[in-house]
């Protein structure tokens, strides 16, 4: 061990390792073999420390802490993943662009924008994904499933990150502050869009007349003139008009009317 010697080489794909039982759990990837099996849930694996931390999921064990911040994990591996968070430790780094991550997954992922590759696949529609994360999100487009749950008004959400964004309404918070007149957002995305009317970029830009908006929800409205869609309805006269806008100032109309008669 000490040598760095490795004798007991795989016979599949050459890989060595210097003890022999390394070797033989290495070879169960190859064999598909799953000897440790879960006695609440049957799921299987082929070793032992990973049925171990996979019981704790239904013993609620947690026994590795934080010693930054007591946050607890069942995982020692995700322990050390997250206390990055507090040191700032980035030890994977992209060999094309030098981007640092402190996820060895994070870094996976990343180097599939580079190579194009899209290995995680949706089994129902086929689109396919960068990051497994994704392809989790996605299907539950297909499924329904909304996990998070707000705590205040019980609303749910398919995305963990859009259930944080809607506690801050209830909360007030406003993170996202414009360095130019300090209004300040709960989304990332509206301050974005927000600084648009201080640089004056317009990215969406109408196809047909070259018409460039801050905003895409404006540009899709503008399209509605070329394309003569009218979604917006008065209940009143059922006269029909492409912008939610037009269709307030005319059914103000009929109130003055009303109010006159």
């Amino acid at each position: 061990m000490h040598s760095g010697e490795r004798p007991y080489v795989c016979d599949v794909c050459n890989k060595a390792y210097s003890k022999k039982s390394n070797l033989i759990k290495h070879k169960r990837k190859h064999s598909g073999e799953h000897p440790y099996v879960c006695d609440v849930c049957s799921k299987a694996y082929n070793h032992v420390s990973s049925l171990i931390r996979h019981k704790r999921e239904h013993s609620g064990e947690r026994p590795y802490v934080c010693d930054v911040c007591n946050k607890t994990f069942s995982d020692k591996s995700n322990m050390i993943q997250h206390k990055r968070k507090h040191s700032g430790e980035r030890p994977y780094v992209c060999d094309v662009c030098n981007k640092t991550y402190s996820y060895k997954s994070n870094l996976i992922s990343h180097k599939h924008k580079h190579s194009g590759e899209r290995p995680y696949v949706c089994d129902v529609c086929n689109k396919a994904y960068s990051d497994k994360n994704y392809l989790i999100r996605h299907k539950r487009k297909h499924s329904g499933e909304r996990p998070y749950v707000c705590d205040v008004c019980n609303k749910a959400y398919s995305d963990k990150s859009n259930l944080i964004w809607h506690i801050r309404k209830h909360s007030g918070e406003r993170h996202y502050v414009c360095d130019v007149c300090n209004k300040a957002y709960s989304d990332k995305s509206n301050l974005i869009r927000h600084k648009r009317i201080h640089s004056g970029e317009g990215p969406y830009v109408c196809d047909v007349c070259n018409k460039a908006y801050s905003d895409r929800s404006n540009l899709l409205r503008h399209k509605r003139i070329h394309s003569g869609e009218h979604h917006y309805t008065c209940e009143v006269c059922n006269k029909a008009f492409s912008q939610q806008s037009s269709l307030n100032i005319h059914q103000h109309m009929h109130s003055v009317e009303g109010a006159d008669n």
